[in-house]
């Protein structure tokens, strides 16, 4: 099963509009997408509450959700035809919870967004990721997503400087558009909206849809996985 992680400690970053257009899209491409939503905010649940019935389907799991009748590892059981399970995490993750949880994925997304407080909190996060969790750069498991960008400001420029001084791929840079409201309201992707509509929002999706699918962990085994469910 490939484990896509979408991760940055800084609330409000775009986690979710990330996860939620992935799983979409795979589900649109014919996977059996399993969507996994840690935080409390509970926001890729309402998402998928809001899809309807006939468009392709994306198993979710409540993982903010604590249970006292069934164990943690029960509770976030991913069903085995699922592939990718994509984790939607929360904004409070230490330092004892980080390695685990990353252990054995795929592929690592954080999304930045061109502010100063937001590339500050990314810096901390790459940080995190290489110093704590024991990521390789060379694993090339982790990529950056310009979340909300718009061309030719101040910000964005100096967000750009700051990506390229990383020595980490920038996988995709998301456009700042009202269709991510849309699709976050109608429980949809942006591949399932008008097609006139998303033009300009597409050749990004699709380039890190391709990025996605060249990534795969350097080890795994399902005992990890299992362990990394019941630690979250």
């Amino acid at each position: 099963m490939k484990r896509i992680i979408v991760l940055n400690p800084k609330g409000g970053s775009g986690k979710t509009t990330i996860a939620t257009n992935l799983a979409a899209n795979f589900a649109v491409a014919g996977h059996h997408a399993a969507l996994m939503d840690l935080d409390p905010q509970g926001s890729s649940m309402r998402w998928l509450k809001n899809r309807a019935r006939d468009r392709a389907a994306v198993h979710g799991i409540a993982g903010f959700e604590h249970s006292t009748t069934v164990t943690r590892s029960w509770q976030l059981r991913v069903p085995s035809d699922c592939s990718p399970l994509i984790i939607d995490t929360s904004a409070a993750i230490d330092s004892q919870t980080l390695p685990e949880m990353t252990r054995g994925a795929d592929a690592i997304l954080v999304p930045v967004m061109p502010s100063d407080i937001d590339i500050h909190a990314a810096a901390r996060c790459i940080a995190d990721l290489l110093l704590v969790a024991k990521i390789k750069r060379s694993d090339e498991r982790i990529g950056i997503v310009a979340n909300r960008v718009r061309s030719n400001t101040l910000v964005s420029q100096s967000l750009m400087r700051f990506l390229r001084s990383l020595d980490i791929p920038l996988v995709a840079t998301l456009r700042d558009t009202q269709n991510y409201v849309r699709c976050a309201e109608s429980g949809v992707g942006i591949h399932e909206l008008p097609r006139w509509q998303v033009r300009q929002d597409l050749d990004a999706w699709d380039g890190l849809m391709r990025w996605l699918d060249r990534r795969q962990a350097p080890s795994r085994s399902e005992s990890a996985n299992l362990a990394t469910h019941s630690a979250v």
